[in-house]
């Protein structure tokens, strides 16, 4: 595959440390700076000057599925026309949503919904829905199972022994995980107030953890762990697919049969282009969101890829005009 930067705005050597920073949003300067062949101070500063332009961001994600934080309902949206974008600033400033993408296709716009319960679903959907006058329609699907999360993905600009050394042995696909459907943990005070703090930078040290958190070093380091081994805490890192080379994203919501559901999942989430893929319920039970370098992949993709899934019923594609809201932080367009 062609992976090449807009021209002037990133180049090689930025490509290379984010695609580390991918692989493991936390790990040392050191090693990022063998696999991208400079020097420990140039990835860092590098790295700076990505993120004071608002091109990256790393942030700690808690897994729902891992929790009893809440749960996640991805939203397809139909706004009145030409108020599409007006639909999408409203939702992108909502506290309660963490992912928008204005897409072409069925619907208008992606939307995903956390809420901590039912009823606080109801309240965002049917009582508090931020720009419900310029709504039309609404379908509502819940996402009830993850085969693989943004976390998880390979942008394929390293080679592959670089995942190998700097992800973590804790790190796997929500799918290759044994105790997947172990009953959640309820998350300590620090583990909460940790989780919070990585939010907003997924790179802060753990010695400024602790002071801004009021607890030991060895404290906040501990709770990081419990919080990694469990899948609980993992790390992402925010940047337009178009910076790697990727201009073609989309999301692809299939239909599946019911008893081929797991296998169609697990060959899905093994493919180089998923980003996230997840088990759902209603007319839509397996959904994923996906890049490719051009958007003239996506006719051998629904083919090759989509077409060879088995217990395929049927299928959609939803592809992204922008995303607004990735991982609850907006997003900035590269210009």
């Amino acid at each position: 595959m062609n992976h090449r930067a807009p021209t002037g705005i990133i180049d090689e050597l930025d490509q290379r440390i984010i695609a580390a920073l991918q692989l493991n949003g936390r790990a040392p300067w050191s090693t990022v700076a063998r696999w991208v062949d400079a020097s420990e101070t140039t990835a860092q500063r590098r790295y700076r000057a990505l993120r004071e332009r608002g091109l990256l961001r790393v942030v700690g994600t808690m897994e729902l599925d891992r929790t009893r934080e809440g749960s996640s309902m991805l939203v397809r949206v139909q706004a009145r026309p030409g108020r599409g974008l007006a639909v999408a600033d409203r939702l992108t400033e909502s506290p309660d949503v963490r992912f928008v993408a204005v897409v072409t296709g069925a619907a208008d716009l992606i939307v995903d919904f956390v809420a901590r319960d039912n009823e606080e679903m109801m309240r965002m959907l049917f009582t508090d829905l931020p720009a419900a006058d310029l709504i039309t329609s609404t379908e509502a699907v819940p996402v009830i199972r993850a085969f693989t999360s943004a976390s998880m993905w390979d942008t394929g600009l390293l080679p592959v022994e670089a995942a190998a050394d700097l992800r973590p042995d804790s790190l796997a696909s929500s799918c290759d995980r044994a105790d997947w459907d172990v009953t959640p943990q309820a998350l300590t005070p620090l583990e909460h107030d940790l989780v919070a703090a990585l939010k907003e930078d997924g790179r802060t040290q753990v010695s400024a953890l602790a002071r801004q958190l009021g607890h030991t070093e060895s404290g906040v380091a501990r709770a990081m762990e419990r919080l990694i081994s469990r899948g609980v805490l993992q790390f992402r890192t925010l940047v337009d697919p178009s910076l790697l080379g990727y201009d073609a994203e989309f999301m692809v919501w299939l239909s599946i049969e019911p008893d081929r559901l797991d296998a169609a999942g697990r060959q899905l989430a093994r493919h180089p282009a998923t980003k996230f893929l997840g088990a759902a319920t209603g007319r839509f039970n397996l959904v994923g969101h996906m890049v490719l370098p051009r958007r003239t992949d996506l006719f051998p993709y629904t083919s090759d890829v989509i077409g060879r899934l088995p217990g395929l019923i049927a299928s959609d594609v939803t592809l992204h005009l922008v995303t607004m809201k990735y991982s609850w932080h907006r997003m900035v367009r590269p210009v």
